[in-house]
């Protein structure tokens, strides 16, 4: 597991700059690897703002599912 979620915080690494730019942020909550699952948190701005869940799918999701192919989808929490 460790294995997997330092995947993960590589990929989250180079996303979090520009929630950082934005006043936001991203935690892993949870993995699923058997279901492609990730849960995150949002922080910060990203927390109720009307974009965050264009950021979750189209950035976040998209990042992942590029550089893990086992990742199927990402849901905030």
């Amino acid at each position: 597991m460790s294995n997997i979620l330092e995947q993960i915080e590589a990929v989250l690494a180079q996303i979090r700059p520009a929630l950082n730019q934005d006043g936001g942020g991203i935690e892993v909550v949870e993995v699923d690897e058997a279901n492609g699952i990730v849960r995150v948190r949002l922080q910060g701005a990203c927390v109720g703002c009307p974009m965050s869940q264009v950021t979750l799918k189209m950035g976040v999701e998209a990042a992942l599912q590029d550089a893990l192919p086992w990742v199927k989808e990402v849901i905030a929490v």
